[in-house]
């Protein structure tokens, strides 16, 4: 542990230390817990093929990312002692964590006391913000660590300065610039407070080696950011052209709703809680209480650490939901200004100084109201104890939801490559869009079909992309597509829309964010049927088209449905193609919206005609099955719109055969 220095008594400080590793232990628990059981999603494919590779090689790709190459090459050394499964390249993440939560401890207690670091700690440790980004293959939480490291090297800078110290601090900010373009931010907040520390007034009388004592530090502080600057000089072009040309979202969030989303993050967590926080607001409002013996700077740090990154943040239009890990080191500041509320409290620094309680108590110099005093200390323990007590059950709550709810489980790409791999067979393809999922992909996908990562290169040529998409139809029998990320890498759908024209859509699940779907290329359509039937008010099958009657097992069906409204339509409606078993129980079905989910009911003109195609995977007993076709609410399965007195359509008879 990094010099934790809980001073006192050898029984007290004894004691805490034992609760501090007790608090490290229970955060790595949390951390550790479980850390590979989810599959790698899209980003964390792309660390784990960065850290395949040489540190020449991992820089030229990070000059082409919006990420710089340093959490890659330390995952590049880490994996060759740990391993490359999901739990071996998370642990690094786990780790940092760790000893963020460690720096927290030691600063609170070098700044304010051993009650304000172990508080700071223990808020970090159950953080879920904190927590689930501990189990992520990339660089957030080694952001926050060298965030929290950079601190205390400016804590131990401003105590004690010496060249050694200013040396440390520039090496720990190198390492932060090289991990996140948001470190900067952080390193803004270190020199408003390095300000108040070190630019104090010097009377005009002094004596000269007063005031060089008073001027070197300032010396030595601005040497160690120059430093800093000149290590990163050689990557800052590059880190400018990305910052400067990297897209971004078309709406950024309102400022109040950018702040209050982030406010409530760093107090309770990613995960939303019913436990309103005024009362880390009240610790907050005491942790910002100066005190006539403390120094200007120690008050501020927290408070500029917590504040000032996420207002340049928020007030340059960078935030957007999904970007709020850039500010995750700001959660160890503001658990450093809670801790210090429950540190004043627990003190009986609540009422500024004990001055005042003397005067609320009427106590004087020479007949202090011991008693009174002895009361209002013990309720203000109490306080403290039970303001800490319900931050930890607050951040606790959402603890379960981290690993149970949809909302916080990664893509499971191993779910999506393990089933391609149950059903491919030899001459199939893959076509990945966007393509920055070959990445994770091939990290769990290793079989002969092939991949086709689309749309090619970083921008979309719309043509290319449905020329490329046309030739792999014409080559390959069945296309598995996994979808994910199209608004970004294929904004107009080209892959999808074309593989619904010119293919036959027969599966589609969604796993998490990313949804596969599987194709098989059109087979001859030589039944045409007539039907002309009308589903509810206004909507008509006009005739339908199959690939046979007759087919043996592993065959698909095949089949063509022509529809049309009389007038708009209102309601979104699926189609569902069903074969029934003799007895009239399920045996096959497909569910889709129009068109493969790109003709929505909603969209159609009145008068024109809407092409939808359906592939139905054949049962696996042999045997006679009728063909229905309907269409339901998308709301509601159970709301059937009547066609001809009933719930479907048949479309006669179909004979699957063995082989």
């Amino acid at each position: 542990m990094t010099r934790l220095e809980f001073g006192g008594t050898p029984g007290r400080s004894l004691s805490v230390l034992w609760a501090a590793a007790a608090i490290l232990l229970c955060a790595a628990a949390l951390r550790f817990a479980d850390i590979g059981a989810q599959s790698l999603w899209h980003d964390e494919g792309n660390s784990y093929v960065q850290a395949m590779r040489g540190l020449g090689e991992i820089a030229f790709h990070a000059g082409r990312d919006i990420h710089p190459p340093g959490y890659y090459w330390l995952l590049a050394g880490w994996r060759l002692l740990a391993g490359e499964s999901e739990m071996a390249l998370r642990l690094l993440s786990a780790f940092a964590s760790l000893l963020t939560a460690a720096f927290a401890a030691a600063l609170g207690k070098r700044l304010f006391g051993a009650v304000a670091g172990l508080s700071a700690a223990v808020i970090v440790a159950v953080n879920t913000f904190s927590i689930y980004y501990a189990q992520e293959a990339r660089m957030y939480a080694l952001l926050a660590l060298w965030t929290a490291a950079g601190f205390w090297a400016l804590v131990e800078y401003l105590r004690q300065p010496s060249a050694q110290r200013a040396l440390l601090l520039a090496a720990i900010n190198t390492a932060g610039l090289y991990t996140q373009y948001a470190f900067p931010l952080f390193m803004i907040a270190q020199g408003v407070v390095a300000l108040a520390a070190l630019t104090r007034r010097v009377p005009a009388g002094a004596e000269r080696e007063g005031r060089r004592a008073q001027i070197t530090p300032v010396v030595w502080y601005a040497a160690a950011n120059l430093l800093t600057i000149a290590l990163f000089l050689p990557w800052l072009p590059t880190a400018w052209a990305q910052i400067t040309t990297w897209p971004r979202a078309a709406d950024p969030v309102p400022a109040l709703q950018a702040f209050a989303d982030l406010s409530r993050t760093l107090i309770l967590g990613i995960v939303p809680t019913l436990n309103a926080p005024a009362i880390a607001v009240i610790l907050m409002l005491f942790g910002g209480i100066t005190l006539p013996r403390c120094p200007a700077w120690r008050w501020l740090l927290p408070i500029a650490w917590t504040l000032l990154p996420v207002v340049v943040f928020v007030g340059l239009g960078l935030y957007q939901p999904d970007d709020r890990k850039l500010m995750l080191p700001a959660q160890v500041g503001a658990a450093l200004w809670i801790g210090r509320g429950i540190w004043v409290l627990w003190t009986g620094q609540a009422v500024t100084v004990r001055s005042r309680l003397r005067a609320l108590t009427g106590r004087s110099a020479h007949g202090p109201a011991v008693g009174s005093m002895d009361v209002i200390l013990g309720g203000l323990r109490l306080a403290a104890a039970l303001s800490l007590l319900w931050m930890v059950t607050a951040l606790s709550e959402g603890l379960g939801a981290l690993r149970t709810d949809p909302a916080f489980q990664r893509a499971d790409y191993r779910g999506v490559a393990a089933q391609i791999s149950a059903l491919t067979r030899p001459g199939d393809a893959v076509i990945l869009d966007a393509p920055n999922q070959a990445e994770v992909f091939g990290y769990y996908f290793d079989e002969s079909a092939s991949v086709y990562p689309l749309p090619a290169g970083l921008s979309a040529d719309d043509n290319a992309t449905r020329r490329a998409v046309e030739q792999i139809i014409g080559e390959h029998w069945r296309i598995f597509a996994v979808f994910w990320g199209e608004d970004e890498r294929d904004p107009n759908r080209i892959v999808e829309k074309t593989l619904d024209a010119g293919a036959f859509e027969m599966r589609d699940t969604w796993y998490g964010d990313v949804r596969l779907v599987q194709y098989l290329t059109p087979a001859e359509l030589t039944l045409a049927l007539e039907v002309d039937a009308r589903f509810g008010d206004s909507i008509w099958l006009e005739d339908a088209a199959l690939n046979g009657r007759d087919f043996v097992q592993d065959d698909a069906l095949q089949i063509e449905l022509r529809w049309r409204t009389d007038t708009a339509l209102d309601a979104r409606y699926k189609v569902f193609v069903q074969l029934l078993n003799p007895d009239g129980t399920l045996a096959a079905q497909r569910d889709s919206e129009p068109g493969g989910g790109l003709a929505l009911t909603t969209t159609w003109t009145p008068g024109e005609i809407v092409s939808d195609r359906h592939a139905l995977e054949l049962p696996a007993e042999a045997g006679q099955y009728t063909l229905i076709v309907g269409l339901y609410a998308i709301d509601d399965a159970s709301a059937r719109l009547v066609v001809n007195g009933s719930d479907s359509i048949s479309l006669g008879v179909v004979d699957v055969r063995h082989k």
